[in-house]
């Protein structure tokens, strides 16, 4: 039985198995009308051909009209004994094929129902004999006359059935892979956006250092050489690192069987020491305050509050106009509060561009986004960031970053509030 639906042109081979289809069913028909009542053989009357031709011409358009198909099969078989002919499952095998198609493309399971135990109806009544007594051998052609077409029509139900799940099945699978690629987007978005954020600061930060040290030693050039050569230096190191940590972050956009990228580990607050001292090598004087008890961060947070503290000294290198600044973490229960503090009055350019990119501090400063990556960060662990002018004079960054539940202190720091590193 094709399961093949729609009224548009079919393939080549539906139009076989449509005619071998087809020609089965009229060989059955053929062979019920050999048989007699008392179960003889006879060559098929004239009659047999009338009912196999009737039933199996409108088998190529079940597809199309199913209830139509059915309805005029069934008529077909309710002709068969009126034509003297013995009602038995081979003559109804077309109204078989029919109850089937009804069964698999009805628009509705109530009328599938409806339309094929009607059928099955309307041959149990036409199979009962027209004379004489109803035997158990007719009884038994009467219970197999009826009992086919609900049998077919049981099995193009299952088979609708079927098809609805596996087709559901393939819909959620379709959807999950659609769902899949978009997170697989997302993700590569998201983590294209965290390497251009680790470039801004890993550029605006040695760049402003080795302009500080290159502006030292052409100051000094004529007066000092001994300390110009130490400031070149200084300067050479610093560009050096700089260009270390641009291969290791660009790294991160490497291909697989390109080269291995360095596996340093990402920056964080116990190399707050070195990224002080590389500011102080700079010119900007730097001390560090601690209060309550440190303790160790999560990486994401560790280098969120790192990378804040070099961007808030970068624009103080570049910005703040003077030549110091402090810097103070103080830990609580379930947050660390970082500050960076500046008692300059220089243009603010990237520090003090409240939240859009296209605010400028001077006209001839290009827009600032220190501080939009500054909050992005601060937002993207689950803290916030604050930054605006001091009232007595300067600028101040504020960050709240969330930490871990306390289950110990684990390391302590060597001074109290007031002491510099």
């Amino acid at each position: 039985m094709t399961h093949s639906g729609g009224g548009g042109p079919r393939p080549r081979g539906t139009w076989w198995r449509e005619g071998a289809l087809t020609a089965t069913a009229f060989a059955l028909c053929l062979l019920g009308g050999t048989v007699r009542v008392d179960d003889t053989l006879s060559p098929p009357p004239a009659a047999a051909y009338v009912i196999a031709v009737l039933s199996c011409a409108v088998l190529p358009v079940r597809h199309r009209a199913p209830l139509a198909a059915m309805a005029a099969t069934t008529a077909v078989g309710v002709l068969v004994q009126p034509l003297g002919l013995v009602l038995s499952p081979p003559v109804v095998a077309p109204a078989v094929i029919t109850a089937y198609t009804c069964a698999l493309t009805a628009r509705t399971e109530r009328r599938a129902v409806g339309v094929v135990s009607l059928g099955s109806a309307a041959l149990l009544v036409a199979s009962v004999p027209l004379s004489g007594d109803l035997s158990w051998q007719d009884a038994s052609r009467m219970g197999s006359v009826a009992a086919f077409p609900l049998m077919a029509g049981v099995l193009g139900h299952s088979v609708r059935n079927r098809r609805a799940y596996l087709a559901a099945v393939e819909e959620r699978a379709r959807r999950a892979e659609e769902s899949r690629d978009r997170e697989a987007r997302t993700r590569v978005a998201e983590e294209r956006v965290r390497i251009a954020r680790e470039l801004h600061d890993l550029v605006a930060h040695q760049i402003t250092l080795a302009n500080a040290q290159a502006t030292v030693a052409a100051h000094l050039f004529d007066t000092r050489p001994e300390q110009t050569r130490t400031s070149l230096t200084e300067l050479v190191e610093t560009t050096g690192h700089a260009l270390d940590e641009l291969r290791a972050t660009v790294g991160l956009l490497r291909q697989s069987g390109d080269a291995p990228a360095s596996a340093e580990p990402a920056p964080g607050l116990s190399r707050l020491p070195t990224l002080l001292e590389s500011f102080r090598r700079a010119g900007l004087e730097v001390s560090v305050h601690h209060e309550g008890t440190a303790r160790p961060l999560p990486p994401g947070v560790d280098l969120t509050a790192y990378r804040i503290v070099q961007e808030a000294l970068t624009n103080v290198t570049k910005h703040a106009g003077t030549g110091s600044a402090r810097v103070r973490l103080a830990w609580h229960r379930d947050r660390v509060t970082i500050t960076v503090a500046d008692d300059g009055g220089g243009a603010r350019t990237a520090a003090s561009a409240p939240a859009g990119p296209h605010v400028s501090a001077g006209a001839d400063r290009a827009p600032g986004y220190g501080l939009i990556g500054m909050r992005e960060r601060a937002t993207a662990v689950g803290g916030q960031l604050s930054a605006g002018r001091r009232p007595e004079g300067g600028f101040l960054v504020t960050t709240q970053l969330p930490l871990p539940p306390a289950k110990q202190a684990t390391r302590r720091t060597d001074g109290e509030d007031g002491d510099a590193l």
